[in-house]
C-alpha cells in the first residue's frame, strides 16, 4: 500500500504565496505521474498541475503563470509553489499519485486526504 501525505496549507492574503508538498511512502517500486488536484465547497474537483516521470508538466489555465509544480525523486515528493495567490483558488488541495508497488504489477493511484488553502481578500 502507498501513503500519501500532504502539508503546507494555511490562510493568506490575496497576491501571497505558499508552498505545498506531498510525500508518498509504503511500498512503492516506482513513482510514475504525480498532480495536484483542487475542490473548493460546492465545485468538481479540478487538476492544478500534474508532472510525469520523465518531467513532462501541465497546468490548469487558471494557474498558469503563478503556480509552479516540480518533484523531488529521491524523497518521493511533488511540490506546488503557489505565488500571486487569489480569493478564486481557496479549496482543499489534494495530491494524486500513480505508482507501481512492485515489479510487473500495474499502476495503481492514491489519494492524500487534502490541505486547506485559504486566500483572502
Amino acid at each position: 500500500q502507498v501513503q500519501v501525505v500532504e502539508s503546507g496549507g494555511g490562510l493568506v492574503q490575496a497576491g501571497g504565496s505558499l508552498r505545498l508538498s506531498c510525500a508518498a511512502s509504503g511500498s512503492i517500486f516506482r513513482l510514475n505521474t504525480m498532480e495536484w488536484c483542487r475542490q473548493a465547497p460546492g465545485k468538481e474537483r479540478q487538476l492544478v498541475a500534474r508532472i510525469t516521470s520523465d518531467g513532462r508538466i501541465t497546468y490548469s489555465d487558471s494557474v498558469t503563470g503563478r503556480f509552479t509544480i516540480s518533484r523531488d525523486n529521491t524523497n518521493n515528493a511533488v511540490i506546488l509553489q503557489m505565488n500571486g495567490l487569489k480569493p478564486e483558488d481557496t479549496a482543499v488541495y489534494l495530491c494524486h499519485v500513480w505508482a507501481n508497488s512492485a515489479p510487473f504489477r500495474p499502476q495503481a493511484d492514491y489519494w492524500g486526504q487534502g490541505t486547506q488553502v485559504t486566500v483572502s481578500s
